[in-house]
């Protein structure tokens, strides 16, 4: 028998609340910044947290992909306005000076092969970090879901990455850091469809579809193994999460090195020099393909 509408928000939000409380995430006393890309997952995520009375603000990242991000932001200002949520806008071209597409061609123009998710991913999680910080929260949430959490996973298997396959849980990281801020996955128990069923119902405004960038990422071709392997068995991708936990679990006495601090912008790393700053020097010497 299929749920009606109202009953089918109310498990999803069941299920964020579930997390919530399972994983000791954050409590109603917590200032809570959630990353809104402009997506349905992160869209879901704040609209959910917001209706449950949490202490939320939204920041976005913009990494300046032309007309896709510029949609995704205005999406974002009206939803936010809508909920009577601050927003908080970052951007790559004030940051760095460039965007993403003219930081990836400066660093093939070196000889440096790095897709653009790769590229997009350290400098975003940088950026949400160090002002996540700044503006005084104790958790940044992010949007996602169970299966971004088992394509993970699987990554790391075929990577032969132990270290991170550990870190990964609804509450990510192994050690915990002043510099870093806590991050925090409300919709950790929640599927891929289940947020697209979610934000279609409520009517949300957000741009379906995939970014352009993306379309031959390493992360897609997992996605799409797993999305085949679930239609001929079911639960899959929720057995991939709680192997990763009782492995996690098992794991305690693991050694984990001392966090640092970037000896170039001072922020948290596990290194001398952050991946951000690493990436900066590389690139920060090639001829520079001009911003439009």
């Amino acid at each position: 028998m299929e749920l009606s509408n109202k009953m089918f928000k109310e498990l999803i939000e069941k299920k964020v609340r579930k997390a919530i409380r399972k994983y000791q995430l954050f409590t109603k006393r917590d200032r809570v910044c959630i990353a809104v890309s402009g997506g349905k997952d992160s869209m879901v995520c704040l609209y959910i947290l917001n209706k449950l009375g949490y202490d939320v603000e939204a920041v976005s990242i913009d990494p300046g992909i032309g007309k896709y991000s510029d949609e995704n932001l205005d999406n974002v200002r009206k939803f936010t306005e809508k909920l009577g949520v601050k927003l908080n806008i970052f951007s790559f071209k004030d940051e760095f000076g460039k965007r993403l597409a003219t930081i990836q061609k400066k660093l093939n123009s070196k000889g440096i092969d790095k897709a653009h998710c790769m590229i997009c991913g350290v400098l975003k999680r940088y950026l949400l970090n160090k002002h996540a910080r700044k503006l005084g929260f104790k958790y940044v949430a992010t949007g996602h879901n169970l299966d971004d959490e088992a394509q993970s996973f699987i990554m790391n298997v075929f990577r032969n990455d132990f270290r991170l396959a550990l870190r990964q849980s609804a509450k990510p990281g192994l050690i915990r850091s002043k510099g870093f801020v806590t991050r925090v996955k409300p919709l950790y128990l929640v599927t891929e469809n289940e947020t697209l069923k979610y934000s279609k119902i409520n009517k949300f405004p957000v741009r379906y579809g995939i970014c352009p960038y993306s379309k031959t990422s390493f992360r897609r071709q997992f996605l799409n193994m797993l999305d085949e392997f679930e239609k001929r068995h079911p639960s899959v991708k929720y057995n991939i999460l709680k192997f990763q936990e009782t492995m996690a679990e098992n794991s305690r006495s693991h050694d984990y090195p001392d966090i640092k601090r970037c000896k170039y912008c001072d922020e948290p790393s596990a290194r001398d020099v952050c991946k951000t700053c690493a990436l900066i020097r590389e690139f920060e010497d090639a001829t520079v393909p001009k911003d439009r």
